[in-house]
């Protein structure tokens, strides 16, 4: 008797799970990385030479200064019958079309119609107004959730969305040391909650800080709030009060509370948030890294409906 003849098997089966081949439909985030090289110049005309001088220092210096910039495009969507949310040739064109090729080895306050000061509408080509106005031109052509761009490694700026709000972030350092023991416990006791950080005579830490504020943009100066008064806020407010301190006896709030970078964290938005208020803007995060390994970080402020924290972790991440 002949054998019955079997049907081949599909080339792709779908998973006994019932989930479509190749990850179709599932949701995914990913990022994309560019960068350029570009000058700008803050010198708004309306204003007098004393004037900019006073609210720009050093950046209204003619001919202006440059930067490398680096850019980082975070999309989202379904997974197409590839595998993909996007290919990436394409996403690389978009970028360099719309945004790299046209501001690369530029002058900013002359490459787009947005910074050209002499209109009315004219808005300084700061950090934030550039990457509001690359999710301008990039929107149309891909499905971003958020755009972030240094503009240095202490100085960035990230959007969400093509509204005028931008996410401002300036990074800077101090050097401290600290113990970390409870004062109503033994010695013994602390040992064995935070182990060699116990120790009597303590240990010290070099700290990154980074400082996110939110606010809009304003559509003249392109600021979201004046840029050296939130530097030299937290150089008054936090850097110079705890740099080259021991924590638990140079500051006051750590002779009762234990400086764990937590705590340490916690205390910075307090220092920080009602002062950051009052320069116009509001304070988002504060994130303080104690070492390579170990790190802290502290929302300010209560996530809005909108505000999409999925892109920024994309972009942080990236």
């Amino acid at each position: 008797m002949t054998p019955p003849v079997m049907a081949a098997p599909p080339a792709n089966p779908a998973p006994a799970t019932g989930l479509r081949p190749h990850g179709q439909g599932r949701p995914c985030v990913i990022t994309r990385r560019a960068t350029f090289s570009a000058s700008h110049r803050y010198w708004l005309p309306e204003l007098s030479a004393e004037e900019n001088q006073a609210r720009f220092g050093a950046c209204t210096i003619a001919p202006g200064h440059g930067h490398n910039y680096e850019l980082i495009v975070a999309m989202g969507g379904g997974l197409d019958a590839d595998g993909m949310v996007l290919n990436l040739s394409d996403v690389k064109h978009a970028i360099r079309d719309q945004v790299t090729g046209q501001l690369d080895f530029r002058c900013l306050n002359e490459a787009w119609p947005e910074f050209d000061l002499s209109r009315p509408e004219g808005t300084l080509p700061t950090t934030e107004a550039l990457v509001h106005a690359i999710w301008t031109r990039l929107a149309p052509h891909l499905p971003l959730m958020g755009l972030r761009l240094y503009e240095t490694d202490k100085l960035w700026a990230d959007v969400v969305g093509d509204s005028m709000e931008a996410f401002l972030t300036i990074r800077t350092h101090f050097a401290a040391a600290h113990r970390l023991a409870r004062p109503e416990l033994s010695q013994e006791q602390n040992d064995s909650i935070y182990g060699k950080c116990a120790r009597p005579h303590g240990h010290g830490h070099n700290y990154l800080l980074d400082v996110t504020v939110r606010g809009s943009i304003d559509p003249r100066t392109g600021m979201v709030c004046d840029l050296a008064a939130l530097q030299h806020l937290v150089d008054d407010l936090v850097v110079e009060p705890f740099d080259h301190t021991f924590l638990n006896k140079d500051v006051e709030h750590f002779a009762t509370t234990v400086p764990t970078a937590e705590n340490i964290a916690l205390h910075i938005a307090d220092l920080l948030s009602e002062p950051v208020a009052a320069a116009g803007a509001a304070l988002h995060k504060v994130r303080l890294q104690e070492s390579p390994n170990n790190a802290a970080e502290v929302f300010a402020e209560v996530p809005q409906l909108g505000m999409r924290p999925h892109a920024l972790e994309a972009l942080a991440g990236a």
